[in-house]
């Protein structure tokens, strides 16, 4: 089984990168968002996830654990193929966990192939297992955020905030002063919005 790949990008097209290794071409079906952080004859890591079928291998690579985790969770969904879930991702893991987590179809049928009824569907599955107490995705290394007690949309700011990976104390100082009546998806965009600023 591979777990990552690491050598020098070799060949940059949309949707595929080569990762030279040793001497040995790797071909990684990426998303948008991924072939985005490479750059052609400089050196590279994908995380891996194969997919071995009778008349196929791929090879599909993943610039970090979050967007890796977030394209296995997209294809346990029924309906959702390797193409959608690239195509869904190319906004980026943190646009992905944002649509699921504040139930915004808009986001998800931008993507290529994916239409109202399957992003209802992805949203109705994954939720509780992005936000739930029995998280799947655990972008924190395992640290236990407390919600912020301005109520439930604090409550799902902060899990979506936790699976971008964001510490628990990152989150605290960057929701301080947000408008506790504000919806989840506004909050989130507050925080995200102290964090760049921050940096």
């Amino acid at each position: 089984m591979l777990y990552y790949v690491s050598g020098t990008v070799t060949v940059l097209e949309p949707g595929l990168a080569v990762i030279d290794c040793g001497g040995v071409g790797y071909g990684c079906r990426v998303t948008a968002y991924t072939a985005a952080q490479l750059k052609l004859n400089q050196s590279a890591k994908l995380f891996i996830t194969e997919s071995i079928r009778e008349d196929a291998y791929d090879i599909y690579g993943f610039s970090s654990r979050e967007e890796q985790k977030c394209y296995e969770l997209l294809t346990s969904v029924n309906g959702v193929g390797p193409k959608a879930a690239l195509a869904i991702l190319s906004a980026g893991p943190q646009n992905f966990t944002l649509a699921v987590m504040t139930g915004d179809e808009k986001l998800l049928t931008a993507a290529q192939g994916v239409g109202k009824k399957l992003a209802q569907r992805i949203i109705l599955e994954l939720k509780d297992k992005m936000g739930g107490a029995n998280t799947e995705i655990d972008f924190s290394a395992g640290v236990a955020v407390s919600a912020p007690a301005a109520g439930n949309n604090a409550q799902m700011a902060t899990a979506a905030l936790q699976e971008l990976g964001y510490s628990p104390a990152e989150i605290a100082t960057a929701l301080k002063g947000v408008d506790p009546s504000a919806t989840t998806e506004e909050m989130v965009r507050f925080a995200l919005r102290a964090m760049v600023m921050k940096n």
